[in-house]
């Protein structure tokens, strides 16, 4: 055995006070999470079943940063989660829903409740628009096998071009006390949507961290399985932004080439690859096709690799010593777990972090899909480690290369964290320490 050497987490240091010549609340928090995405805040929320789905991805994206919708479920219901993502925010909707005169009132209340919007455009068998059904159509109607034909808005129809402007529209639905705006071409044939509740997002959340359409951003975590392809193309399907390959010991043959595969196949879709702990496997990932690295062998508070397995570096010494192989290749480093205070996300940047990946600070928000629970009269939420017996089960044994195995060995913890609120809240209070 050989030792390398001190290693340091984020409770052996603190960093020196310098001069500074801007306040608080004038620092640009700006950053990449991969070289090609870029942030407004430098936080993500983990992969985690108790911690990131579809409602905890809108509102990282809304606060400036991004969730990862994590992969213990179906394929499909992933590409549904991200799917919900990408469309609960738009500037300028390019493939927006739409029902034919021959559908009934059932397929639209079905359409509007799955994807929780309120009107859905009619065309006919050319694409052209003939008419809108809205929540103000359909509220008291009580046959559902009705044609939509029979009940849909088709006169004095309010449309606009592509070219128009944001303002344009937003004065075009102040004056006709309208909540959606079709968008037609020279043909009258549908191209686009724009709604009152889109602009309305976009002054409420100003810093939101966008794709070039004007959608919120969001990631996906991926395993390293027989069907990793398969999942990959449904989320790139579903318009996911960043592709997270999502392994407890990345520096292995089987993620190596999993991110080839991957980058092979896909070459326009962004790759994060990980965890890691040394700059050697740093190296080796980016040289497989990585965009980002993922920092962290087992520093996460419900993660136990280090006890189980003897194996582990402490997250400072980590982050230090990826970030300085990835600066030599312009990659950006993610630090992946032991956050607990905001003052350790100012460290983890200091050490070379783009990034910080969150994941119990979040899970006891009210965004996060943990169940809730009530504990001595105080609320809780439910928070697991991927590496736990319960996650495992649920599907994330590939992470730890326990697939096929009938007898799991865990290498996480199930627990509950402290009820804290909304999720943007609790972004709030570590975006200010990390500013001051």
């Amino acid at each position: 055995m050989e030792f390398v050497g001190e290693g340091l987490t984020f409770d052996d240091v603190l960093l020196l006070p310098g001069k500074s010549e801007v306040l608080p609340r004038e620092t640009n928090t700006n950053t990449y999470l991969t070289k090609n995405i870029k942030l407004n805040i430098p936080l993500m929320s983990a992969g985690m079943d108790t911690v990131t789905e579809s409602k905890m991805a809108i509102s990282m994206a809304r606060e400036g940063g991004i969730g990862i919708i994590h992969k213990n479920m179906s394929i499909q219901k992933q590409a549904l989660e991200v799917d919900r993502v990408k469309r609960s925010e738009h500037g300028v909707i390019t493939d927006p829903f739409f029902l034919s005169r021959d559908h009934i009132v059932s397929d639209a209340l079905e359409l509007m409740e799955r994807y929780r919007i309120s009107g859905v455009p009619i065309t006919d068998e050319t694409g052209k628009l003939v008419g809108i059904i809205t929540n103000r159509d359909i509220r008291f109607e009580k046959e559902v096998s009705k044609k939509i034909d029979s009940v849909m808005t088709k006169e004095n129809l309010i449309t606009a071009d592509m070219d128009i402007t944001m303002d344009e529209a937003l004065e075009i639905l102040k004056t006709y006390k309208i909540e959606k705006l079709p968008l037609v071409d020279d043909d009258y044939k549908l191209v686009g949507l724009i709604t009152i509740k889109d602009i309305e997002k976009s002054i409420q959340y100003p810093n939101s961290a966008k794709d070039s359409g004007g959608r919120l951003l969001v990631g996906a975590a991926v395993g390293v399985t027989g069907d990793m392809l398969e999942r990959v193309q449904a989320l790139v399907k579903s318009k996911v932004d960043v592709i997270v390959l999502d392994t407890a010991h990345g520096h292995s043959k089987g993620v190596i080439e999993a991110v080839k595969l991957i980058k092979r196949e896909y070459p326009d879709i962004d790759v994060i690859a990980g965890n890691v702990a040394t700059g050697e496997a740093t190296v080796d990932l980016i040289k497989a096709g990585a965009d980002a690295i993922k920092v962290g062998i087992g520093p996460g508070s419900i993660c136990t690799t280090r006890i189980v397995t003897g194996i582990g570096v402490p997250q400072i010494t980590a982050v230090i010593n990826c970030s300085e192989a990835a600066k030599t290749y312009g990659i950006p480093v993610i630090a992946d777990g032991g956050i607990k205070y905001s003052g350790d996300i100012t460290k983890a940047i200091a050490a070379g972090a783009n990034v910080i990946m969150i994941g119990s600070l979040f899970a006891g928000t009210h965004e996060s899909p943990g169940e809730e629970e009530l504990f001595e009269g105080r609320r809780f939420k439910v928070y697991r480690g991927m590496g736990s017996m319960g996650a495992m089960d649920s599907g994330s044994k590939d992470r730890y290369f326990q697939e096929g195995t009938k007898k799991y060995v865990p290498e996480g913890v199930e627990g509950r964290v402290p009820f804290r609120g909304p999720v943007g809240d609790v972004v709030y209070q570590l975006m200010g320490g990390l500013k001051s």
